[in-house]
């Protein structure tokens, strides 16, 4: 009797183990794109779980414990309180991006004389000194200088995206990956994947093309704002479009994982669209049809707002829609508001640097 017991849970736990892992997997193929799974088939009642005994039953419920349906109307109207937390720290990291954007801005014009300086230094020691046949170190800076500012900047992006990529493929990972770089609002941890989860990507071709999209428009967003106001924006945009996506799902009650930068790049994409409406624009499989940024950022809202309404669960599209929007929102009024007042901050960072310790001086722009 006890050798069947034994074979019926051994059977029981391996069917188990092949499901979870199934759902897993069809899980982790979204990005910004949510719940885009195969509908698992329900497990029948097990007949013999009676006989395993209570821990038998207990191990067995955590193996099988699926991703979370529609919860009821109750844990769903209770669910928005959760959303306090991750609503406070959107407002307060955006705050700090551009606060932290201003600083940086403020370090980088003062150390500009010391850095032209150097260069100069280092093309003349450069042309004294015997030159190398096939320098790696020598190519790898042309390459470098090659690149516009904006290509530059977007490099430590890229870079980033797929450090993160790989990791994915590490098995001892994969616990800590689900835990932080995957955006659910079931989820215990709330705050960190909001962030973490616009570095993430586990499909290659979803990660190719959100980096090929975001190497396009690098030159021109970073032309029209600099590059540190292009990372608070890019930043902030990638938390900002999660909790939309947060608020979303609760509403819906639709919880599931999502991760991927479509949200920031979204928030890109729009602010040149809006900066620039006259901008000619081509489809890559299809560069003899071109449009205008304007009508290319009219076409993508209507498509996600029309998949936020059908429920379409291909993509995240109130990821995409809150990164636009807020992309929008930055050009039209945010730049004024947010950007162009940073003038305190940075005198009160000024008067900070330049008083020092035991100096007992103020400084002054």
């Amino acid at each position: 009797m006890m050798a069947v017991r034994g074979a019926v849970f051994r059977w029981l736990s391996e069917e188990v183990i092949i499901t979870q892992n199934l759902k897993n997997r069809l899980t982790l193929q979204t990005q910004q794109r949510c719940g885009f799974r195969k509908v698992a088939k329900k497990a029948e009642p097990n007949k013999g779980l009676a006989e395993v005994g209570e821990q038998h039953e207990v191990v067995l419920k955590k193996a099988v414990d699926p991703l979370p349906d529609p919860p009821a109307p109750q844990r769903s109207s209770r669910s928005f309180g959760r959303l306090v937390k991750p609503f406070v720290f959107t407002v307060g990291f955006t705050g700090c991006s551009f606060g932290g954007a201003a600083i940086w801005q403020y370090e980088s014009l003062k150390s500009r004389v010391q850095s032209y300086f150097d260069e100069v230094k280092a093309d003349w020691l450069e042309k004294i000194r015997p030159q190398k046949q096939g320098d790696l170190r020598k190519q790898v800076n042309q390459w470098w200088n090659s690149l516009s500012e904006g290509q530059k900047t977007v490099t430590g992006i890229i870079a980033a995206n797929a450090l993160v990529f790989c990791c994915w493929r590490i098995p001892s990972l994969q616990r800590s990956m689900l835990k932080y770089f995957t955006s659910n609002p079931a989820s215990k941890t709330l705050c960190w994947p909001m962030l973490l989860s616009t570095f993430s990507h586990y499909s290659l071709f979803h990660m190719a093309a959100n980096m090929y999209v975001l190497w396009s428009f690098s030159s021109s967003i970073i032309n029209m704002m600099g590059k540190e106001q292009f990372m608070a924006l890019y930043l902030s945009a990638g938390v900002i479009s999660t909790f939309v996506s947060y608020l979303s799902k609760t509403a819906t009650g639709r919880l599931g994982p999502s991760l991927g930068a479509s949200g920031a790049i979204m928030a890109v994409l729009a602010a040149v669209c809006t900066k620039m409406p006259e901008a000619k624009l081509a489809i890559i499989f299809l560069p003899m049809y071109t449009f205008t940024a304007g009508i290319a950022l009219k076409a993508i809202v209507a498509l996600d707002t029309t998949g936020l309404i059908l429920g379409w669960r291909f993509f995240d599209h109130a990821a995409h829609l809150g990164g636009a929007l807020f992309g929008i929102w930055y050009i039209n009024y945010g730049h004024e508001l947010i950007w162009k007042n940073r003038e305190p901050l940075v005198k009160k960072w000024h008067d900070f640097r330049t008083r020092g310790p035991g100096t007992g001086g103020s400084g002054s722009i």
